[in-house]
Order: structure tokens, then C-alpha cells, then sequence
């Protein structure tokens, strides 16, 4: 097994042989416009995955596909001749999704913006559902009812309960 770090070194180098041998080798009148995008190699060095995008129609991206699939024989022997690896990894090339995959991600975002700007319109005019200040405050009421319960303490202290410790927690017994 080779090192992942030489399989992403031999990725890149294959990426940057096969463009080139499109511009300058390949003569397919199929090939349209066309950009090797990520190449990736499995960590044994036998297989090459090339992603590509094409600009175009549908139907020039499908000559792309078929003028890539003929010229495979010529951009592998390209490959190994300019790479000098003892064996030449078999090339497949497949169709990248990141174009297409961004443009519905972007269709998404501008979706929610729309969202969000409607949501701030009925905002804007909106007034609480309930009292301007949510959090509760104690009322005179409360207060009353603290004083009792102070008031009852003392009460239970001048009834002879003044001489318990609460400290050593014996009571005092009388």
C-alpha cells in the first residue's frame, strides 16, 4: 500500500497531465468545453478518478462524456509517459456534481432570505403577546405575605423556642 500523501501527489500531477493533454493531444470535435475539476487515486495507484464540468448543453455535455470515454487509451499512455510511475493507473471520468450541487444551494439560500425578509415585515408591526416587560417582579402583596412569615417567627421564638441552638442542634429542654 502506498502513502496517501504520495496517491494526493500523483492525484494532482495526473489532473494537471490530462488537461494538458486535452488542450494539446486530444482533437475530438466532441470534446467541448471542458475542466478537470479533482482527480483521486486509491492509495495502491491503480485507479484514477477524474471529475470534470463541462459548459454547454445537455447534449454537449454528452459528446464531452463520449469524446472522453475514446480518447482514454491516448491520455493514459500520456500519464505514464510524464509521471515515470512503473504502472499507469486506469483513468475514469466521471461527471462533477459541484456546479449543479452549489446552484440548488444557492436557489435554497436565496429562498430563506425571502423567508426571513417576510417574517420581519409582520415583525416590524408586531407588539408582544403579553406585557411589555416578560419577567416577574414581586408585587406589594408578596411583600405582605414575607412579613407575616417574619412576624411568625417571632411569635415562635417568644414562645420559650428562644433557648434551642440551632448550632448544636440539641434543643434546650424545659
Amino acid at each position: 500500500m502506498a502513502d496517501p500523501t504520495r496517491a494526493r501527489k500523483l492525484a494532482d500531477r495526473i489532473k494537471v497531465v490530462v488537461a494538458d493533454a486535452l488542450e494539446k493531444r486530444v482533437k475530438d470535435p466532441r470534446l467541448g468545453f471542458v475542466t478537470i475539476t479533482d482527480a483521486r487515486v486509491t492509495n495502491d495507484l491503480q485507479h484514477a478518478t477524474l471529475y470534470y464540468t463541462v459548459f454547454g448543453s445537455d447534449e454537449e455535455k454528452l459528446g464531452t462524456k463520449a469524446a472522453l470515454e475514446s480518447a482514454k487509451g491516448v491520455l493514459r499512455s500520456e500519464v505514464g509517459k510524464r509521471t515515470g510511475i512503473r504502472l499507469t493507473p486506469t483513468l475514469t471520468f466521471t461527471a462533477d456534481e459541484v456546479p449543479e450541487t452549489a446552484q440548488q444551494i444557492t436557489d435554497l439560500l436565496s429562498k430563506a432570505a425571502e423567508q426571513d425578509a417576510r417574517v420581519a415585515a409582520l415583525a416590524a408591526g408586531a407588539k408582544p403577546a403579553g406585557d411589555a416587560d416578560p419577567y416577574k417582579k414581586p408585587t406589594e402583596h408578596d411583600d405582605a405575605w414575607d412579613d407575616d412569615l417574619d412576624a411568625s417567627d417571632a411569635d415562635a421564638d417568644a414562645d420559650g423556642d428562644a433557648d434551642a441552638d440551632p448550632a448544636d442542634g440539641n434543643a434546650a429542654r424545659g
